[in-house]
């Protein structure tokens, strides 16, 4: 093929590779040299000798401007091993350097398309640079761009956490680390935000000991008067259909009536079932216990019965005592945002809330609350100094399922909320998954920023690919084939999307989420008798 008059001919990046064949509005063909890609593979630089491979970048010149593509496909034309049709994707375009033909300033989109017949030329590292290279807003580094060894992958950090942002990927493939990472940088570049993590496992409060709060069944200390009526309902009421209507009515009065007895009422003034006042349980069971004498029928103090003795139940059982002890009366709901939310963060922006030995019964709705009063302290503060909060959910999808495994719980609703509206209130949602296929439907197409580690379930891939952008296909294909620590990065909070390698982790930074070495693990033997019997404690007194 004939060289470009104006190009440095000289230069390996200067040669042409192929020509374009057909255009189309994002996506378009060009036609490879095979022999150019072959001569190609042999250079020094990386991203040269990726030349026209898939997931590679190539570049094509209109006027005075580069158009950097993104090779999603590649096949032979007629079994000519010469001639290979590759589909390109269009991510951006930067101005060219009229003496040396190089690319800078990059930016995403594109005002104008070549023309068939236009050459294609080979990106270059030197052109990774600049079209990856961050700008002057806030961002943070978390590794390199793939294939190069020096070119630093950026979040944008007011873009990513504006819109939201999700990390996929199957288990094993590095996710809590990249997770952890993406936090600790975000910690670093803002020491006193406000971020709350929802920890299901118990993994990440190894990796924030320094500068994060930790919280467990031991500290937390969440009182139950903060759940609004529709949490009561799911703790409380243990009957489906029109016998759980009629239950919801009696707890609703009851409840009102035992808010009433605290003198916070009485400043209020008009008070609903939903306010976040204190009341005392005793108080709750006494008004039952009244309100069913009040009955003519035998019949009718069933309702009343299942209620007071499922509260009777809770209260009796130690493992409910981190939120339902007879202590958390007071009015300590400052304090306890104070604490949560990080006002003031001391230095420690990270809240991790660690719900493994909360009961599997009441999880849920423990995730609700803490997430409900993110939201709503968003929503009630809207005329004072902003305060954004970021809250992270690792698994999310046992938070908000997908209406094939819909359980109609609250933490779905108020999760899903926070991604249509979180947003205009300054409430940024952090979503970690392996199985984006079982979220909710719409929720992940509500995350502005989409970091996707290796999925091998064909259901998830084909979920994520449904989420992303057109220009980001190219990338997509490859998920299936990434390697542990290496991620596709598309949407706002990246300049253009990107592969990448994260940075690794310190040791002492990295949460307890390691796979068992069993090959190395099953030689080691002695001491069982005491690892069952300090684990037996543990399992009889529940974790306390």
């Amino acid at each position: 093929m004939p060289r470009l008059g104006n190009a440095p001919a000289a230069t390996a990046a200067g040669r042409t590779i192929g020509t374009v064949l057909e255009i189309a509005g994002s996506s378009s063909q060009v036609i490879f040299d095979g022999a150019a890609l072959a001569a190609l593979s042999h250079e020094s630089d990386a991203a040269l000798a990726n030349a026209g491979q898939v997931g590679s970048q190539v570049k094509m010149r209109v006027g005075a401007v580069w158009l950097i593509a993104n090779v999603r496909t590649m096949r032979l034309i007629d079994g000519d091993p010469g001639r290979i049709a590759a589909q390109v994707d269009f991510l951006g375009e930067g101005d060219e350097e009229k003496l040396t033909g190089r690319l800078f300033r990059f930016r995403r989109g594109v005002t104008r398309y070549p023309v068939p017949g236009a050459q294609v030329f080979p990106v270059s590292t030197s052109d990774l640079k600049q079209i990856y290279a961050a700008d002057d807003r806030a961002h943070v580094e978390i590794g390199n761009v793939y294939p190069t060894k020096d070119i630093r992958a950026a979040l944008y950090v007011d873009s990513m956490l504006g819109k939201h942002f999700a990390l996929l990927g199957s288990t094993g493939t590095g996710k809590s680390t990249a997770a952890a990472l993406i936090l600790h940088r975000i910690c670093e570049l803002a020491p006193q935000g406000h971020i709350v993590m929802v920890d299901p496992h118990g993994e990440y409060g190894s990796a924030f000991k320094s500068n994060g709060a930790l919280y467990d069944v031991s500290n937390l200390q969440m009182p139950y008067w903060l759940m609004n009526f529709e949490e009561h309902c799911e703790v409380f009421l243990t009957t489906e259909g029109s016998d759980r209507q009629v239950d919801a009515d009696i707890l609703a009065k009851c409840i009102l009536l035992a808010k009433q007895k605290n003198r916070l009422a009485a400043e209020i003034g008009k008070l609903t079932v939903d306010a976040p006042i204190p009341y005392l349980l005793s108080d709750l069971t006494t008004i039952l216990q009244n309100e069913m004498g009040k009955m003519d029928k035998a019949t009718d103090t069933a309702p009343y019965l299942r209620i007071k003795n499922k509260i009777e139940e809770i209260k009796a059982d130690p493992r409910y005592t981190f939120m339902f002890s007879g202590m958390l009366v007071a009015d300590t709901m400052a304090s306890f945002m104070s604490r949560i939310f990080r006002l003031p963060g001391d230095g420690k922006p990270i809240s991790i809330i660690d719900v493994s030995g909360v009961p599997s019964e009441i999880t849920s709705v423990v995730v609700a609350v803490l997430s409900r009063m993110v939201f709503d302290f968003a929503i009630w503060s809207r005329n004072e100094p902003q305060r954004p909060i970021l809250l992270v959910c690792e698994e999310a999808h046992r938070y908000v399922p997908s209406e094939r495994n819909a359980d109609r719980s609250s933490v779905g609703r108020i999760l899903s909320r926070i991604a249509k509206e979180g947003r205009k209130y300054g409430v940024s949602l952090g979503l970690i998954t392996q199985r984006p296929s079982d979220l909710a439907e719409g929720v992940l197409s509500q995350c502005g920023t989409i970091l996707s580690m290796r999925l091998n379930n064909e259901r998830d891939q084909a979920f994520v690919r449904a989420a992303m952008p057109e220009g980001a296909r190219g990338f997509l294909d490859s998920i299936p084939a990434l390697r542990n620590r290496e991620c596709i990065a598309v949407g706002e909070g990246v300049a253009t999307p990107v592969r990448l390698l994260f940075d690794a982790l310190d040791e002492a930074k990295r949460p307890a989420s390691e796979d068992p070495l069993f090959s190395q693990l099953w030689r080691d033997t002695g001491g069982e008798d005491a690892i069952l019997e300090r684990t037996i404690r543990r399992w009889r007194a529940q974790g306390r």
